[in-house]
């Protein structure tokens, strides 16, 4: 009965070593690249029947009730997509932009001298 098991999906293939060269080595890299990249095709299905295609969908071909995650893991390994750094003021610019302001903070100029 030799041939006639189905290739293991997920971490296994792609294999993980090919994966962790695409994130310059590190596992922890590794695990946000494909993390990030999952949450924008997981939104990008959420969003498809709204009209609003605000995230770029799959670029690789996705097989029925195949997990996001494993369509990063393969958009990696397949090289479709490049990490590019980020600045940590960079990152502080776009937390401040994504995090929504404190509705219990004191006003910046409070007139009424309490």
């Amino acid at each position: 009965m030799s041939g006639t098991a189905a290739a293991p999906e997920g971490i296994t293939n792609p294999p993980i070593d090919d994966l962790l060269e695409a994130a310059d080595g590190s596992k922890y890299g590794l695990v946000i690249y494909a993390a990030k990249r999952a949450r924008q095709i997981n939104a990008y299905y959420s969003q498809l029947g709204e009209g609003l295609l605000e995230y770029v969908g799959p670029l690789v071909e996705t097989h029925v009730q195949e997990k996001p995650l494993s369509v990063a893991l393969r958009e990696i390994d397949s090289g479709l997509l490049t990490i590019r750094p980020v600045s940590p003021e960079e990152a502080a610019a776009e937390a401040a932009a994504v995090a929504p302001s404190d509705p219990f903070a004191a006003p910046a100029d409070d007139s009424r001298g309490f």
